[in-house]
């Protein structure tokens, strides 16, 4: 099953980073709406040693055929190295909302 509507994650190191992704992909119109948790911390290993820290997630709802344009614009405008992106498929919903995530990415 292909989904037409996609979650997408990334993580920063501060809210203040993390209000400026989600406002730039919204502005874009890559993303309909984001949402952003945190601070929460995570646990990775980073050029041979294990890190802790506190990070902010930011959460963007899309359309499928806008998702590639949504990663690109993540890695250019985020201050990590190799930023985590994830994708992940929305399955079932609200109707009427995921018609408005659908038009809220149409370029305008």
């Amino acid at each position: 099953m292909v989904s037409k509507h996609l979650l997408v994650s990334t993580t920063t190191d501060s809210e203040a980073a993390a209000r400026e992704l989600a406002a730039k992909a919204v502005e874009a119109r890559l993303g309909a709406c984001a949402q952003i948790v945190g601070p929460i911390t995570s646990v990775y290993r980073w050029e041979g040693s294990v890190h802790t820290d506190p990070e902010w997630r930011v959460e963007i709802k899309t359309a499928a055929d806008r998702v590639d344009a949504l990663v690109e614009h993540i890695k250019q405008h985020h201050t990590y190295d190799v930023p985590e992106i994830i994708t992940t498929p929305i399955v079932g919903g609200s109707a009427d909302y995921l018609s408005w995530v659908e038009e809220e990415t149409r370029p305008a």
